[in-house]
């Protein structure tokens, strides 16, 4: 939760507006960098200008369109709320057209992050260090922050669009796109550049936001692990190197947290896990844009809080209307029935108070802490709020309604009530009592169980089984009390279907399931809850959006769209 201690927010989200074909924009001010910056501070602050971007853009759309189109998540219709014109269904039907408005979100806000570090970086180029008590060292250090900071921008574009434009200064206008290619190899030449510059992580060194080297080392190689998907080279064995340079702590000191929530919590720069995060303190730099979406009206009373929700947003399904199982049916999603019964996580969220909370879901009863019942607000008007794993109109089941049977319910997209889903709190909320700790967490963008995961999946892909599970199993352990694990992973049970279970369980909500899914070759092709697989594989790239081209004519469209 810790913040950098320079000014933050110093865009706000409507000057950040800018079209993402014309760079050469007016930023801030129209004086020169020579004659702007007058202390360190005015340095940090630009330095620190494109990092509150990139808060912002860890979330919201770019979140959406990882996880509402993959298999974990849904936001159905519940009665009169949450149809939105039929945009989330097209997201889970992978029906969505280059009109979509989390699309054109992703697209500017990915070049809006390149051409505001690489604007931060003209700056400061200009400057004399020495005029501000600082070394040339200070100045390429921070150089290089940015520089990994536009990879990492232009990393997440390749992933949604394929090519994206190319561009090193602001000077250009209506560049086209180049090829995955090209792009592919622009991001790796600017990580391979910018890891030996790079520091190292200090042993004990809390995570305040910076970039060290282990960071992008991390982002190359997920640069390598998607190669597959990306431009038809399969660089596992690249990948395999990097990860395990990072295990080895060749760039730093880093080490998986003895907690399943260390990474998570309110302390958890302080975790040795945290590979790079984004900062959040309460009435600063919140990370927060969850909360509205994912949780009842009335969870402000389970919470204890005083914020507002619109329950949107919960998990999909892992039991049909009459309580069986969908296991069978397919394969993926029902992600709450992945977890083991005795895993840690799976218990109710529960704030214990002085920064400790259990758990991290909302099903079943909904209660205030002190055990009363919160009411419904819509079908469940004044009874007693009960969350299911579970998408169905069960309030219109019985004589003389709707559904004379649970047997005859459908359960769609179209048939989500108030109290449908479970919900996911992998964030921690603390009461009004200790409110100084609300949004104290800090969002863990890259975090050494990633980087076990993928050195697992590299072993797998390369043959190495055995050392697979033995990563896996690492940070499984800890999920478990005494670290006994009822299910781990073995040679004779580790297969694409169980890593695709592993990267779910691990990984919920944090914004990635798309990016897993097509690297197994499973997006398109497989089956989960009220979803059939289309088999078009142009759908492994989001189109480019109507509003990009109608400002910048030489973009060309993605194939199939």
């Amino acid at each position: 939760m810790k913040t950098k201690n320079i000014v933050l927010g110093i865009l706000t989200l409507s000057s950040l507006m800018i079209g993402c074909t014309k760079l050469d924009q007016e930023f801030y001010s129209q004086v020169t960098p020579e004659t702007f910056f007058q202390s360190e501070k005015d340095i940090l602050a630009a330095l620190n200008r494109p990092f509150t971007h990139a808060r912002w853009y860890l979330g919201e759309d770019r979140w959406r369109l990882q996880e509402y189109t993959a298999d974990n998540f849904a936001i159905t219709t519940k009665g009169r709320h949450w149809y939105n014109g039929g945009e989330n269904e097209r997201y889970h039907y992978h029906r969505w057209t280059q009109d979509e408005g989390w699309i054109w979100g992703s697209w500017r806000g990915t070049l809006m992050g390149v051409a505001l570090a690489l604007d931060a970086k003209t700056d400061l180029e200009k400057l004399d260090y020495t005029r501000f008590a600082l070394t040339e060292d200070d100045k390429q250090a921070h150089l290089n922050q940015l520089n990994t900071l536009a990879a990492f921008f232009y990393l997440r574009g390749l992933d949604y669009f394929g090519g994206m434009p190319i561009f090193t200064t602001l000077e250009g206008e209506s560049l086209p796109r180049n090829t995955d290619a090209e792009l592919f190899a622009h991001i790796e030449s600017i990580l391979q550049t910018a890891i030996p510059l790079l520091p190292n992580k200090e042993a004990g060194a809390a995570e305040q936001g910076e970039l060290k080297a282990a960071a992008a080392v991390s982002m190359l190689a997920r640069l390598y692990f998607n190669a597959e998907a990306y431009i038809g080279k399969p660089m596992y064995q690249e990948c395999m190197q990097l990860c395990q340079a990072i295990v080895d702590q060749q760039h730093g000191s880093y080490s998986l947290d003895q907690n399943w929530h260390g990474p998570h919590g309110f302390s958890n720069h302080q975790s040795p896990e945290i590979i790079w995060s984004i900062p959040s303190e309460f009435n600063k730099l919140q990370y927060d844009w969850f909360y509205a979406d994912f949780y009842h009206y009335n969870s402000r009373q389970f919470f204890d809080q005083d914020m507002g929700a619109n329950n949107g947003a919960h998990l999909t399904p892992s039991r049909r209307p009459d309580s069986t199982l969908y296991a069978g049916a397919f394969r993926l999603g029902s992600p709450f029935e992945k977890f083991a019964a005795t895993d840690l996580r799976k218990r109710p969220y529960r704030y214990l108070g002085n920064g400790t909370y259990e758990g991290m879901f909302i099903n079943g009863p909904h209660r205030t802490r002190t055990g009363g019942a919160i009411n419904g607000g819509e079908e469940y008007r004044d009874q007693p709020l009960i969350f299911r794993d579970q998408v169905g109109r069960f309030s219109e089941v019985g004589p003389g309604k709707r559904y004379p049977t649970i047997a005859d319910l459908p359960s769609t997209m179209a048939n989500g009530e108030e109290n449908t889903g479970v919900r996911l709190v992998k964030v921690p909320i603390p009461t009004l009592a200790e409110n100084t700790l609300r949004w104290g967490a800090d969002n863990p963008a890259i975090r050494l169980a990633e980087i076990y995961y993928m050195l697992a999946e590299c072993k797998w892909r390369t043959g190495d089984i055995a050392g697979a599970a033995e990563l896996i199993n690492a940070v499984r352990r800890r999920n478990f009390t005494g670290g006994a694990d009822p299910n781990p992973v073995t040679v004779a049970n580790l297969d694409k279907y169980r890593f695709l279970d592993e990267w779910s369980i691990e990984f919920l909500g944090e914004g990635r399931r798309r990016t897993d899914l097509i690297r197994w070759d499973a997006f398109v092709t497989e089956a989960w809850w009220d979803h059939q697989p289309s088999n078009s594989r142009h759908l492994h790239r989001f189109p480019v959006p109507t509003e990009a081209i109608s400002g910048n004519n030489n973009l060309e469209q993605n194939p199939g769209y």
